[in-house]
Order: C-alpha cells, then structure tokens, then sequence
C-alpha cells in the first residue's frame, strides 16, 4: 500500500470535511454567523435553531455528501485498491479525518460543529442499512420530543447494536470497533446537552420553525 497516498487521501479527507456550510451560507445569504448564536456551533441543528430550514436543509445535506464523498471516493483513486478488512478501515480513516474537519475546520478558526451530520455520511458510505434505520430512530425520537440532542444519542446508540448483532449482515471487526467509539464520542459531545435533558432545561428544536434560542 502506498503511505505517501494513504496520507494525502487523509489530509484531502479532512480538507473536505473543513468546508464550513454553516459559516459560509450563514454570512453569504444571512449575514450573520451562526457561531454568535444559538448553542454557538456551525451544524445544522444550530443553523436550523438560527436560520430556519432554508439554510439549515443545505447545510445538513453539504455536511452529509462531503463526509460521504470522503468516504466513499477517494479509496477509489488509489493505484491499487485493497480489499477486505483493509478496505473498510481505510474508508472509515477517511471518514474519521472528514469529521475530524468538520469539527476543528481549518477554513473557519477550527470552530465548527459537532460532527453528527457526517458522522451519518461516513456510515451511509460504509453500512447503509444500520445507517438509515438509526437516521429513522433519531427522526422518530426528534418528532415525539423535538430535542436534537436525545435523537442524536439514540441513534449513535442504535448504531453499534445493530452492528455489534450482526442484524442486517456481519460487520467487519473495524466497523464494530468504530461504532462503539462513536456512541462514546456522542455522550462525551453530548454531555452538556444530557444533563440540560435530565434539568429539563435542554433546548427544544422544531426544525421547520425560526428561532433565535440561546443555549
């Protein structure tokens, strides 16, 4: 395998992961920056909570597709294609180093989001089954609840269950082990949020209303 590759692979991943959708539409068409506002975050959910869904949707699906499209194609221009196991973790390195991106941005301060969006982009690259059922969980939670951040947590959660089960097919060792790192890396994101949940103080999100909430 070619290191000098693997490596510009990496650094392109996380180059694409660093485009600020939140910031860049925030300022072009709203003049405001999001990070002034709301939780203070350059995601979706504050762009929504902000903006409202003209920019959120955008920003969702652009913070989806780059970190799929990371995922995805750049394996597909190595000179020689692994297989396998090897395959897979190298989809998931470029993967992790697109949210790595999103959430530390090189283009905006390293003041980004919390990556959740794209963490849905790297599994729909990867497994795209358990990655719509736990999309469907987090969608479902989100309706009855209208809290983000516990539709959030149930779906990072749903993920390495049904990974882990081997519901759908059997997971390769590298997925398994990342889904149980993402389910962590959520509740340690989210802490915040999951003790606002547990006051009753968290913010609610109704996602196709504008608002201006501070968290």
């Amino acid at each position: 395998m070619d290191i000098l590759f693997v490596l510009l692979a990496t650094i392109g991943a996380y180059l694409l992961g660093s485009i600020p959708s939140a910031v860049w539409i925030g300022k072009a068409f709203f003049n405001t920056d999001v990070r002034e506002h709301g939780s203070g975050n350059a995601g979706a959910t504050n762009t929504f909570r902000v903006l409202g869904k003209k920019a959120g949707i955008p920003v969702f699906i652009i913070d989806l597709l780059k970190a799929f499209a990371a995922t995805y194609f750049l394996i597909r221009f190595f000179p020689h294609c692994p297989e396998g196991d090897a395959y897979v973790t190298l989809q998931l390195l470029f993967g992790a180093a697109a949210v790595v991106g999103h959430i530390f941005p090189v283009f905006a301060q390293f003041k980004g989001g919390k990556g959740v969006a794209c963490l849905l982009g790297v599994t729909l690259a990867i497994a795209p089954i358990p990655a719509l059922i736990a999309f469907g969980i987090f969608a479902v939670v989100l309706a009855l609840f209208h809290y983000v951040s516990l539709g959030s947590l149930c779906a990072g959660l749903s993920f390495p269950i049904i990974i882990l089960t081997g519901i759908i097919k059997p997971y390769q060792l590298s997925l398994q082990i990342f889904s149980i790192v993402v389910a962590i890396l959520l509740i340690i994101t989210h802490r915040k949020n999951i003790r606002r949940l547990a006051s009753g103080t968290e913010t609610k999100t109704y996602l196709f209303k504008k608002t201006m909430n501070n968290e």
